[in-house]
């Protein structure tokens, strides 16, 4: 008798060995066509697996997480087959799951055109019709080896190659395509079909620049069509918000080769970037921090005392003086806090010490990654550092989250998720001393009734830590603030309090970040509001507009006014037609249009218009003021039809 235990604690028995699709078959036979695997006793297994033993058995659909990296996965293996049928000298290299979707880099001597890649789909669409039944093979390494190179696949053959001697590989069938693969797989090409490619990129061989050139195929799939149509759509969407578009688009930001992963700044963009720092600046004020500023070239020494010599030099930007000086531009900015924290000595009574600071910081990012303001190799940071006893680390902890979330919510992220990630397996610190730390950020997010994801053994080596993962207008994901609890750095830099009974102790210190990369947050920024920024955020909050030049002195009049009550206006006086002005601050994205004719300027007041087309009609300029006045200080966010990004 095998007895197979569900999910739900239910069980089943069988007379015989039994494999996952025959127990989803017993289960009932919608189960069992949606079967793409199994997880036997916490191990991903094929559908064909055969159980014969008691076993604990999670069935795995499209719907699970595991379920779609399976279909994206053998959607990749499918990709390959369509090639290797169409273009038979055409090498296969490796083709792993990415973020939505897949790709496999291919050699071949011709080049892949854009209607290569409409053929390819036709001929998986093809295979798929086919539903031919997907095999597991075992090989030893040698004979893996043989069989690859009888076969013409080079590249396969270097990365068995690679593998040690006695290991067996396993191989996957499907038809007359056979692929190195660890497993498992869908039990049939017919389990798939909802997949788009979607371009084509060079990449060398094993990543390496002195290598050859490949050709990459990257794709998407998906459980089902609706689900395809639905990421179509917002890739679609996606690109229309791109942030470099809209950084061209409203004049905010440019990026040089002469200084790639750094942001070349405008006006415009360099006012949207203070009015961020100045929002923070006064939270955090309102929270009880202090703002610092530390240097941003260090001396080697203050490294290795932290660490990131040791295990972060290749990221690290280094100079070295006349007298063999060495020293690095920061790429972060703990140790500057600790070693300010050291300077003078600190009671109990003194903490907690909430030290901010808008760090700049340097890091070696590869070329490739680079990717307008989303990675860069020189951004602010709006850190801050925490010292504080054992005994208020909860509290503290509990303050940090509170503050993140009010902040996310004044500028229109209401979707936020929580990750905790506790103790990896390589880590300093005794077990008691994680355990205190992991309670206290535990118990701050349990103690607020919030509910998030947990990630074991994903924390830093000397910490547990929450992640704020914001998601945005067209559902994408990311992650901005962080909160890590660090008992390493003060250990290191030998930091300590006095306490009550005058002794000595070390204080915890509470890593603390609200929007992370400040470039990076606004580049999240304008995406998520496709450029449309809410009034107390746009860089150019009003534009006034003339009809003739009969009205310039009035409308230099009206802005002045604007500009004496707080406001950011700019005045647009050209010799054009009204309709040709507002079609261009429309695109400019300019929350409010307000425009003078002589009507206006004989009744004392100003036509206003919104971005979105919406004629509030003509208002005295003290009403109109106060309005805008309101709106920024409520921060409200823009009307729903705007965030859609379709004027």
């Amino acid at each position: 008798m095998v007895q197979i235990t569900l999910p739900d604690g239910s069980s089943k028995q069988f007379d015989q060995s039994v494999t996952v699709h025959q127990v989803a078959e017993s289960i009932g036979p919608g189960l069992a066509k949606a079967t793409l695997a199994g997880e036997v006793d916490g191990k991903l297994v094929d559908a064909s697996y055969r159980l014969d033993r008691d076993a604990r058995l999670r069935i795995i659909t499209g719907r699970d997480e595991e379920g779609l990296e399976l279909i994206r996965h053998s959607t990749a293996h499918l990709m390959a087959q369509a090639v290797k049928r169409l273009f038979p000298d055409t090498q296969v290299t490796i083709g792993p799951v990415i973020e939505n979707g897949f790709y496999y880099d291919f050699a071949r001597d011709e080049p892949f055109h854009p209607e290569d890649i409409e053929r390819i789909e036709k001929e998986m669409e093809r295979i798929v019709a086919e539903d031919i039944p997907v095999s597991r093979e075992v090989m030893e390494r040698d004979e893996a080896i043989r069989f690859f190179r009888d076969q013409g696949e080079e590249y396969k053959a270097r990365i068995i190659a690679d593998i040690p001697a006695d290991e067996q590989l396993s191989l996957y069938r499907q038809g007359d395509f056979i692929d190195l693969c660890r497993g498992p797989h869908i039990p049939s090409t017919g389990k798939l079909g909802a997949f788009k490619l979607t371009k084509l990129a060079g990449a060398y061989w094993r990543g390496d620049s002195r290598n050859e050139m490949l050709q990459r195929i990257y794709g998407t799939a998906w459980p089902d069509k609706k689900q395809l149509k639905g990421y179509l759509k917002r890739l679609e969407e996606a690109e229309k918000r791109d942030h470099r578009r809209l950084g061209r688009q409203l004049e905010l930001f440019q990026f040089q080769e002469e200084a790639p992963g750094a942001v070349f700044w405008h006006p415009r963009g360099w006012t949207l970037f203070l009015t961020l720092i100045d929002y923070v600046r006064k939270r955090q004020r309102q929270a009880g921090y202090v703002e610092v500023n530390t240097p941003d070239v260090m001396d080697r020494g203050l490294w290795e005392i932290s660490g990131h010599w040791q295990n972060y030099r290749e990221n690290m930007f280094t100079t070295q003086t006349e007298d063999e000086r060495v020293f690095a531009l920061k790429p972060m900015n703990c140790p500057g806090s600790v070693a300010m924290y050291k300077q003078g000595l600190k009671s109990y009574r003194d903490l907690p010490i909430r030290m901010a600071e808008f760090g700049k910081v340097h890091r070696y990012e590869p070329s490739g990654a680079l990717h307008g303001l989303m990675r860069v190799r020189h951004f602010t940071q709006d850190d801050a550092h925490i010292y504080c006893t054992e005994e208020q680390m909860e509290a503290e902890c509990r303050k940090v989250i509170e503050l993140n979330l009010s902040v996310y919510r004044d500028f229109g992220f209401d979707d936020v998720k929580l990750k905790f990630a506790d103790r990896p397996e390589s880590r300093i610190g005794d077990d008691a001393t994680w355990d205190k730390l992991e309670s206290a950020l535990k118990g701050a997010i349990d103690g607020m009734g919030l509910s998030y994801d947990y990630n074991p053994g994903e924390g830093a080596f000397y910490g547990p830590k929450i992640e704020f993962v914001l998601r945005d207008a067209i559902g994408r994901d990311w992650q901005c603030g962080t909160l890590q609890v660090d008992l390493n750095l003060p250990e290191r830099f030998d930091a300590t309090y006095r306490t009550a009974e005058g002794g000595e102790k070390r204080p915890v210190m509470l890593h603390r970040a609200l929007l992370g990369s400040l470039e990076r947050f606004t580049g999240i920024l304008l995406e998520h509001h496709s450029g449309n920024l809410p009034l107390w955020l746009a860089p150019v909050q009003a534009v006034v507009m003339n009809i003739t030049d009969a009205q310039a002195d009035y409308v230099a009049r009206v802005a002045s006014e604007l500009e004496q009550a707080g406001l950011r206006v700019e005045t647009d006086l050209r010799n054009e037609k009204i309709g040709y002005k507002i079609r261009g601050r429309t695109l400019e994205k300019i929350p409010y249009l307000l425009i003078a004719g002589d009507r206006e300027v004989e009744a004392g007041q100003i036509a206003v218009r919104r971005r979105d087309g919406t004629d509030l009609g003509a208002m005295a300029v003290d009403d109109l003021i106060e309005r805008l006045r309101a709106e920024v200080a409520n921060r409200g966010t823009i009307d729903d039809n705007e965030r859609q990004g379709n004027e």
